[in-house]
């Protein structure tokens, strides 16, 4: 911990506690977007997805704004992370829980 906060400027108690305190977040929203898109309400779908996207990545901004003589690599491996994240999030938003629905509706009735 040492190391990480002499170092390269980075807290790691403070990265932990984002990341921790983001967790609910993350799930909530992520709730509430799957809950918005079976109602159809495009909107509220986007507002959530953006607040899934922000818990998601919040602990690597801490990181890329306080962090200094940081190797190359981490920054490549946060990059690698907020992509997932956006990938998975676009996966997500394209994904229409209502077909979930209608596939469950047809395997209950065989």
């Amino acid at each position: 911990m040492r190391v990480a906060r002499d170092d390269y400027g980075v807290n790691p108690v403070v990265f932990l506690t984002i990341y921790l305190v983001c967790v609910p977040v993350f799930y909530y929203s992520l709730f509430r977007t799957f809950q918005s898109l079976a109602r159809r309400l495009g909107k509220e779908a986007m507002v959530w997805s953006a607040v899934f996207l922000c818990a998601n990545i919040a602990p690597f901004v801490y990181v890329i704004l306080s962090g200094r003589n940081i190797p190359w690599w981490v920054y490549g491996i946060i990059a690698m992370v907020i992509g997932q994240g956006v990938l998975s999030l676009i996966m997500k938003l394209r994904k229409n829980p209502a077909d979930d629905l209608k596939l469950n509706r047809k395997l209950d009735e065989e």
